[in-house]
């Protein structure tokens, strides 16, 4: 399989659209998974509530079209807020997030403050943020049974 590049999604595109919802689907399963909790508020998201969302779309396509991931953020009074970061099972370990994290940072918010969350016990994504300079703040539950690890990377400045 080719790899796959960067490039901006637009889920007004129904095939976009649902190929994005059934990754994420997919991806949040995942995590479900390896952090003990099936309330992840995007497993039980519909099409139309994801479409709804105000946020931008960073998709990592190959060179048939098929998206092997992505990267959703919406931009806050000071910096970035990633909302989510899921790749497709099928692509897990061939640096799909570390592609489509590193051209965030450097091409889209490049030395803007960044912040992001995930489930404290996925040992992926904690690995992955602190990789890419991420300096990991308070854990934090916005309800019972689920643990999130908070980062963030401060803006150059």
């Amino acid at each position: 399989m080719p790899s796959p590049r960067p490039r901006p999604l637009d889920l007004t595109d129904d095939a976009t659209a649902a190929a994005v919802h059934r990754i994420g689907r997919a991806a949040y399963a995942v995590e479900a998974e390896l952090i003990g909790f099936d309330g992840i508020p995007a497993l039980g998201e519909d099409l139309e509530g994801m479409r709804a969302r105000p946020l931008r779309w960073l998709g990592a396509v190959t060179g048939a079209g098929a998206v092997a991931g992505f990267l959703a953020w919406e931009e806050t009074r000071d910096g970035v807020s990633v909302d989510r970061l899921c790749v497709d099972p099928a692509w897990f370990r061939r640096g799909v997030a570390s592609l489509l994290l590193r051209h965030a940072l450097t091409e889209l918010f490049p030395g803007r403050p960044v912040e992001v969350a995930t489930g404290a016990d996925n040992t992926p994504a904690v690995t992955l943020y602190g990789r890419h300079g991420f300096t990991r703040g308070a854990d934090f539950s916005p309800v019972p049974g689920l643990r999130m690890a908070s980062f963030t990377l401060p803006g150059a400045g």
